[in-house]
């Protein structure tokens, strides 16, 4: 293992940042792995989970099992990592900015893809080199002048050319649940099993520019405009897990999540050994146009009549919004039927508030896919 740091621009006299990335394996040697925990920095689970990981990894590597590289970044937002206000930790929109710290990363296919059609030809790995290739010389031209585009440039510099881009989250109370696109389906379903995961929700492009579509659209739009004699593999599977609910911060849970992390990339050949069983998939994978958020229509307090991981029926009442000074209770009812991933962990809702997240498998929604 070798540590690797990254300053970031400094935003004012004596207060520069760095990013710091823990590399292990030789670079070029096989398939390469990117991991990273707290891009949003109030999300905390999956620094844990990479504590363990990273020991895994060391272990794996001094045994002589790395037949690839693995990149790990166990805090990958310092930036937002220290940002609080009065106690409350605020890490998923910079202060500085106001803008998502999971948004607004680089769209290679609208910056290179015009330039690399006609350069690609009938050899598939030369393609996928060449692709690599372009989005390195674009990185290496940007020269980042503020912390928030420092990170973001770090970052994506760090995993572009990967082959696999994990994105480590949590939601406020949720199910393991795994956010990925539609054509790399194939490929995400032994993750998928192997972190038991409870929703697995797929889009062609969810809007935002978030970090793991960042990495992974170049590959699909590339290949949806080229002519059916140019191969073009889908070269980064990018994946945003999100480990339960923010709270959930524990060793057991973390040892476990690190061990099934560990076993996919044995699975895909990044560390030698035997390849692990896959278990039955505990969900079928269903659109992200058929996720239902529920939206408080008024203030009130939540009082939730579902459990996170609760298959709800279309036309079940998920929680009731009710009055203190009035009485009056307002119920709320799912329009679709799914599994309940996710829910608000505060117990007082304002006007507008999203409330929960259903799984539906028939879409209904489209245009921009993600909340603030």
């Amino acid at each position: 293992m070798h540590i690797q740091h990254h300053p970031l621009p400094a935003k004012s006299l004596g207060s520069q940042r760095r990013i710091e990335s823990f590399h292990f394996g030789e670079p070029g040697q096989g398939q390469k792995v990117y991991i990273q925990a707290g891009l949003h920095a109030d999300e905390i689970p999956g620094l844990l989970v990479c504590h363990h990981l990273k020991a895994r990894l060391a272990q794996a590597e001094a045994d002589g099992r790395l037949q690839g590289e693995v990149v790990l970044v166990p805090v990958a937002n310092p930036v937002g990592l220290e940002q609080s206000l009065m106690h409350d930790a605020m890490g998923r929109f910079d202060f500085a900015s106001g803008e998502n710290f999971n948004r607004h990363y680089p769209d290679f296919y609208a910056e290179l893809g015009a330039t690399l059609r006609p350069q690609l030809g009938s050899d598939a790995d030369a393609n996928t080199r060449l692709v690599r290739a372009a989005m390195r010389a674009f990185l290496a031209a940007q020269a980042p002048a503020t912390e928030l585009a420092g990170l973001r440039h770090t970052l994506v510099s760090l995993a572009f050319d990967a082959d696999v881009v994990l994105d480590l989250h949590a939601d406020f109370e949720a199910v393991l649940h795994l956010y990925s696109e539609t054509p790399y389906l194939e490929q995400l379903e032994p993750l998928s099993r192997l972190m038991e995961a409870e929703a697995v929700l797929h889009a062609k492009g969810s809007g935002g520019q978030s970090f793991d579509e960042a990495m992974s659209q170049i590959w699909w739009k590339l290949a949806e405009h080229l002519p059916r004699d140019i191969p073009l593999a889908l070269a980064c599977l990018a994946v945003t897990v999100e480990l339960r609910g923010e709270a959930e911060v524990c060793h057991q849970l973390a040892e476990q999540d690190a061990d099934r992390l560990f076993d996919f990339l044995v699975y895909r050949g990044v560390i030698a050994g035997e390849k692990p069983a896959l278990p039955a998939a505990r969900c079928q994978a269903t659109p992200l146009t058929g996720s239902e958020t529920l939206i408080a229509p008024l203030p009130g307090v939540i009082v939730y009549r579902a459990r996170v991981g609760e298959w709800i029926e279309a036309g079940q009442t998920v929680c009731e919004l009710l009055n203190p000074l009035s009485g009056a209770v307002v119920l709320l009812k799912s329009t679709v039927s799914g599994v309940f991933y996710a829910r608000e962990s505060r117990r007082y809702a304002i006007a507008g508030m999203n409330l929960g997240k259903i799984a539906g498998s028939i879409p209904f929604r489209s245009g921009y896919l993600l909340s603030a």
